[in-house]
């Protein structure tokens, strides 16, 4: 099973797919960004995020979309941006895929570190360890994505009935 993470942004939105099969540990598959170019108007830049989520499903035909939630607690331009954003890719996630999960930001902290609280080191060595990644992953919108593609390998009620 393919589980594509995705950490939603108009300028930069972080993909990690995970590979689970059973019991076996998970696999990273891949981790990257899609990036829109600031200098475009903000349809332009939706239409590339589309598209950049599309060709990802196309490439690896994840089983199921597991999305970051938004949190904003300032900055209310930057949230509307960012909502777009995320309304696109899950406007993707849907039409390409048909499977998608959302998970908060608490939800995928406590899924990696059993805190959260936790910070985004924590966050990004547990997402290291168990993935088997050496080197830091950068940027860190890939590393959110892949945290939130583990949170759903780990704690989805209908992948763990799956396991013997």
């Amino acid at each position: 099973m393919i589980i594509l993470g995705i950490d939603p942004g108009l300028a930069t939105a972080g993909y990690g797919a995970v590979e689970k099969n059973g019991a076996e540990p998970l696999k990273c598959v891949d981790y990257g960004v899609i990036e829109t170019p600031k200098n475009e108007s903000t349809a332009v830049r939706l239409a590339m995020l589309y598209d950049g989520m599309a060709g990802l499903i196309k490439k690896y035909k994840p089983d199921c979309v597991a999305v970051e939630e938004l949190f904003f607690n300032q900055n209310a331009k930057t949230a509307i941006a960012v909502a777009e954003g995320r309304g696109v890719i899950l406007l993707a996630a849907v039409r390409e895929c048909g499977r998608l999960y959302e998970y908060t930001p608490l939800q995928i902290k406590s899924a990696l570190t059993g805190n959260g609280r936790a910070e985004k080191p924590q966050v990004q060595y547990m997402v290291r360890a168990i993935l088997k990644i050496p080197d830091v992953i950068r940027p860190d919108d890939a590393a959110d994505a892949l945290a939130a593609a583990i949170c759903h390998a780990n704690t989805n009620q209908v992948l763990k009935s799956n396991i013997i």
